[in-house]
Order: structure tokens, then sequence, then C-alpha cells
């Protein structure tokens, strides 16, 4: 009966320890560096009939958000999320409570160019200005796979 609670916590010892060399890799976010941010129009044929994304109805512009993105990991990372903040002419957000603006689906290793697409109230004045740019993505695809049959 002595040996009961000793046997209880080497077991337990040992299932931790097992639990250490069997656990699966961890998906760390990897960090691109943003730079040379830029804004244009879009094309027309992009830009036709487009509202704000809160269900208001509202009119908006449509801008396209232009760059380059240095991956330093040395391996591909895919779904790298942009986030950035964007003020109008007076200061003010142009995207109230939104700092996500988009997914940069593929980023090589070295200096790439991106471009995401964004919708503006247009009652907001421009120009634009772009601040806080920066992306994080994972070195393997994280969302699954799924296939129609």
């Amino acid at each position: 009966m002595k040996f009961k609670p000793f046997l209880l916590l080497f077991i337990s010892c040992l299932f931790t320890l097992i639990s250490w060399v069997n656990s699966p890799l961890a998906f760390a976010l990897t960090p691109i560096k943003l730079f040379d941010i830029s804004y244009h129009d879009c094309p027309i044929e992009l830009s036709a009939g487009i509202v704000t994304s809160d269900g208001s109805g509202q009119e908006a512009k449509c801008f396209m958000i232009t760059g380059k993105a240095e991956n330093t990991s040395g391996k591909l990372v895919v779904d790298a999320d942009v986030f950035g903040r964007i003020y109008d002419a007076n200061g003010e957000p142009a995207l109230q409570n939104r700092n996500r603006l988009g997914t940069i689906m593929e980023a090589p290793p070295g200096i790439s160019n991106f471009e995401i697409r964004i919708s503006v109230p247009a009652n907001q004045p421009t120009p634009l200005q772009l601040k806080q740019f920066k992306a994080s993505g994972f070195a393997s695809q994280v969302r699954p796979f799924y296939y129609d049959d």
C-alpha cells in the first residue's frame, strides 16, 4: 500500500514525458516586413457598383494597396494576414474598427510584390494615409481543404 502513490506518480510522469515526445509540431506565425506601400484607384471593372461591407448599402470607393513583402524565413509563407491603419485626409480612420485588411496568399522567400483591394466609404476625403503595415503568415497551409464530391 505504501507504493501506490509512488507508482501513480511514476506513471503520471511517464505519460507526461511520452506526450512531450509525441506532441505535434506547432504552427508558428512568420512575420513579413511590408514596405513601399502605396495605393491607387481600382480598375473600373472592380469598382462598379461597390458598397461598404458593413451592410448599410453606403457607396464606397475601391482602392488597390500595393507594396513589397520581405520574407526572411527562407520558407514559402502562405495565408499571410495583412494588418495596417488607413486614415483619410483629415486624419480620421477610413475603416472603422478594422485593422486586418486582407491576405497575401503566398510570400516566397526574399522580396515580392503584393496587392490587396479595399473599399472605403465614398464620403472619406482623399488622399489616404497608410500607416503601420505588417503581415504574418504560416510556413504551411493551416486552413483545411474542402473537396466537393
